[in-house]
């Protein structure tokens, strides 16, 4: 259940930063969206520290956060994309699978 914990963390981890780029169009709705997403994000990372090492947490948190971030911005903000952006953006990926399977 630890792990859903944390993929939940991490996917509210994203959810703030694309909440703060939509509300720089003038919808304060989405301030309060990315307050909640915090929110969320921090409860469901303290319910995943519980039963996993605080140092596997944060790195599959905050990477899950970059990483989606990242990929919103490209897929739907239309921000740059180039192929050593795209092997970065790997990189953190198999780093996640890789923190995953020796924890």
């Amino acid at each position: 259940m630890s792990w859903i914990y944390l993929i939940l963390a991490g996917a509210f981890e994203i959810g703030w930063p694309i909440g703060f780029k939509l509300a720089s169009n003038g919808s304060k709705i989405w301030i309060v969206f990315s307050i909640v997403s915090m929110g969320l994000s921090g409860l469901f990372l303290y319910l995943a520290q519980k039963n996993i090492p605080i140092s596997t947490a944060y790195i599959v948190w905050s990477g899950i956060g970059g990483l989606g971030t990242a990929l919103i911005g490209i897929m739907i903000f239309n921000d740059s994309i180039s192929f050593l952006k795209l092997m970065f953006l790997s990189l953190i990926l198999i780093g996640l699978v890789g923190i995953k399977i020796v924890s």
